[in-house]
């Protein structure tokens, strides 16, 4: 839509984990490190963390796209499964047939295939993102399958991806023998106000044709208080911003262009209301071992076996709520990012209306009008707020005179 106009040969700022933009901030230097460092060493587990947005997709996308062919790689993106049903998913996802048969012979045969893969000189590393939502049992069964090894290495590397309470979860004392085989753990912080700057802007010279568009510092901090640092979030404003900008033929984004935005979005519903973002205030300081390291109030070194009794007890009846809520929150996220790109489709098609009305609709010798667009809100809202620009677009457009012909 707005490519042409910027000089870009993409968009810069859309919402897919594209490794070719990723910014290299401190957080996401230190994360990709650790995870090489932690598949380097043949670690059992390695566990990333990180909220909502914040960047833990197009990291793991980085990384494996940065691994060698003597890495076979399995990926789990859907976790809401049981013990038996995440054994079969991993069987099916490194290629093997698990259909109608017992535990036992998908053990042996999972067991087999990462033998067969040893000798062939090969790393077997199993991804498991969004793996807050498995359940105790499933991630006990985790456990289990880390128990394939040889006299001098672990035949399978499990790396652990999901969002801070996957922390908390890893840390009940049931999951105590699991936690001890973290090697590798990290939790990726939010970006400060500087690397929000740098951020954008980096995304901006990635996506240029010609001399890059530039946000200023006072529209990159007042991108930062309204997204608190969140990638996500600030790719969602700054790419609503080139289209405003667009829309009123700007070729440079200001801190009015920009507080305009934030208006919009904010009356569309587009946004989170501002202070809701579930940000971690102090995440955990990034270490290579948490072994033995238990929850609060639990002394290190204290070993429980899992007892399936409490697994299926108050506790799992917590977890389930917790997921269920999670999943409301990624569906709402999921409906906004809907929203706002039918809002930049309606924008494109009425711009493209006003472009080709005839010249004859206003008068010859009176002076040109400038017309400013804005995003249209979804339907549900446009009649709460009838002082919109976009109402004044709409009687641009279609010739209506007073909101009562709206």
């Amino acid at each position: 839509m707005y490519e042409r106009h910027y000089q870009l040969r993409e968009r810069p700022f859309a919402l897919s984990p594209d490794p070719d933009y990723l910014y290299p901030s401190r957080v996401h230097r230190e994360a990709l490190d650790y995870l090489r460092y932690g598949i380097a060493i043949q670690a059992g587990f390695v566990v990333i963390t990180g909220e909502i947005g914040s960047g833990k997709t197009t990291l793991l996308q980085t990384l494996l796209r940065g691994l060698d062919s003597k890495t076979t790689v399995g990926r789990i993106v859907n976790t809401l499964l049981e013990p038996r049903e995440l054994l079969e998913t991993i069987l099916i996802d490194f290629g093997l047939d698990p259909a109608d048969k017992s535990k036992p012979l998908l053990l042996r045969d999972l067991a087999q295939y990462l033998v067969d893969q040893r000798l062939g000189g090969r790393l077997v590393l199993l991804v498991i993102d969004e793996a807050q939502n498995l359940s105790l049992a499933a991630l006990e069964e985790l456990r289990m399958l880390s128990n394939l090894e040889t006299e001098k290495s672990k035949l399978l590397q499990v790396v652990l991806v999901g969002q801070p309470n996957l922390r908390d979860q890893l840390g009940v004392p049931e999951l105590e023998q699991l936690r001890q085989r973290i090697t590798v753990s990290y939790h990726l912080q939010p970006l400060d106000a500087a690397e929000t700057a740098s951020y954008i802007n980096h995304r901006l010279r990635r996506a240029a044709l010609g001399p890059p568009l530039e946000f200023p510092v006072e529209a990159t901090d007042a991108i930062h208080a309204r997204s608190r640092g969140v990638p996500r979030i600030v790719n969602v404003i700054c790419d609503a911003a080139l289209v405003f900008g667009f829309a009123e033929d700007r070729r440079t984004v200001d801190l009015a262009l920009v507080e305009e935005v934030l208006g919009e979005l904010d009356v569309t519903g587009v946004l989170p209301p501002p202070g809701a973002t579930n940000m971690t205030e102090s995440a955990p300081t990034p270490t290579p071992a948490l072994a033995g390291v238990g929850p609060a109030g639990v002394p290190a070194g204290s070993s429980q076996p899992l007892n399936e009794d409490r697994v299926a007890g108050p506790l799992q009846q917590d977890l389930g709520r917790r997921s269920a809520e999670l999943d409301r929150r990624e569906q709402a996220v999921r409906r906004r990012e809907r929203e706002l790109a039918e809002q930049r489709r309606i924008l494109a098609e009425e711009y493209r209306l006003l472009r080709s009305r005839p010249a004859a609709a206003a008068p010859a010798d009176a002076p040109p009008q400038p017309v400013r667009l804005q995003v249209q809100a979804p339907l549900r809202e446009a009649s709460d707020h009838p002082g919109t620009l976009w109402q004044r677009l709409k009687r641009t457009v279609i010739g209506a005179s007073s909101p009562a012909m709206e």
